[in-house]
């Protein structure tokens, strides 16, 4: 390296230690193993380090934080055919790559078991499927999670279902399907969404979630109506069981709401 009168430098191994983040003893430890021996002394015998010592450790620094061993590095540094920069730089991008590779993977089963444990749901995504079909999907978690986890109704549901066996669950598709029903046989009779029939199974659908998961108000109920067809997701959950049946629950839900307030 060269100072800005262009010529050349060296540093202290207290510069050097400063400018990288490394301690003195490490330092003094690499050049006892041979991995970074400064390739100048001082009159009085300390060490000083090169532009190429710099570039040497630069790499070392890399390599340790991929994980790289001392031997291995030392192994890598001193490979007659890769001792250029550019062939460094190249070897360090493909181990970076690996361990980006290593590392998603093992994001990705940290938040799998993190999601279990969270969910209080002791079922496996087989049988989470098998009872609520290819739209029980790991997004929904994820955005609920994201969308209501600092809110009491989340942190109400996650602590009822927690308690859940995989009975329990089953029972509550079967609550479910018996609403939904409740839901078509009204559409089907051509019955409007104000409806007797068909408000009583929208308040038959908030008593579930009322007493299975948290408190739900006929105000809240009727926010959740609106996403069934505001949300596509939510909408083909309905479709899928009879076509036009979203916008005929979100009424129902609605028509259920304004019911209740008249009473109140």
């Amino acid at each position: 390296m060269t100072d800005t009168t262009g010529v050349l430098t060296v540093l202290t191994v207290g510069q050097v230690a400063e400018q990288f983040g490394v301690t003195v003893r490490t330092l003094h430890h690499y050049d006892e193993i041979g991995l970074l021996s400064p390739s100048e002394r001082s009159g009085a015998g300390y060490r000083l380090y090169t532009e190429a010592d710099i570039v040497r450790l630069q790499n070392v620094v890399v390599y340790r934080r991929l994980g790289f061993s001392l031997e291995e590095i030392t192994a890598l540094l001193d490979d007659a055919t890769g001792g250029s920069l550019a062939e460094h730089l190249r070897r360090q991008r493909a181990a970076v790559m690996s361990r980006l590779e290593e590392m998603n993977d093992l994001v990705t089963a940290i938040d799998r078991a993190l999601e279990k444990e969270m969910s209080g749901v002791d079922l496996t995504r087989e049988e989470q499927r098998e009872l609520f079909g290819d739209g029980f999907g790991d997004e929904y978690a994820a955005e609920a999670q994201e969308r209501w986890g600092d809110t009491d109704a989340w942190r109400q549901s996650r602590e009822r279902s927690a308690r859940y066996t995989k009975e329990d669950w089953a029972r509550i598709k079967e609550e479910t399907d018996a609403v939904n029903a409740e839901f078509v046989a009204a559409m089907q009779a051509g019955l409007p969404p104000t409806s007797t029939e068909a408000m009583d199974a929208a308040e038959h659908a908030r008593l579930q979630i009322h007493e299975r998961f948290y408190d739900l108000t006929p105000e809240f109920h009727r926010c959740l109506a609106d996403m069934y067809v505001a949300d596509p997701r939510f909408t083909k959950t309905y479709e899928d069981v009879a076509p036009g049946l979203a916008q005929y629950v979100r009424d129902a839900i609605h028509a259920n709401a304004d019911r209740q307030a008249d009473r109140a």
